[in-house]
């Protein structure tokens, strides 16, 4: 979407709240529904380390992935720049 002067203005929803889209709400119902609501933590470092653990995994960066030709995203962005691993 294009505001005046042919600016960028990022897309919002009801109230000027950018947080509020599909993407968002589908991964924090999914960590609700499936990470937060199994367990139980004490100290809160112990959930925000854990939590962050989890998010590394899902977005795993390292390992191969069969879209990509069987290598992980690391080395097909590096392949796709010219760069050697």
């Amino acid at each position: 979407r294009r505001g005046a002067h042919n600016k960028p203005v990022p897309s919002m929803s009801r109230r000027g709240n950018c947080r509020d889209n599909a993407v968002a709400e589908s991964s924090f119902s999914s960590l609700q529904k499936e990470w937060v609501r199994r367990r139980t933590y004490r100290p809160l470092e112990e959930a925000r380390a854990e939590l962050f653990s989890d998010i590394a995994i899902f977005y795993n960066v390292s390992g191969r992935h069969s879209r990509l030709g069987n290598v992980s995203p690391e080395a097909f962005e590096s392949a796709s720049r010219g760069v050697a691993c």
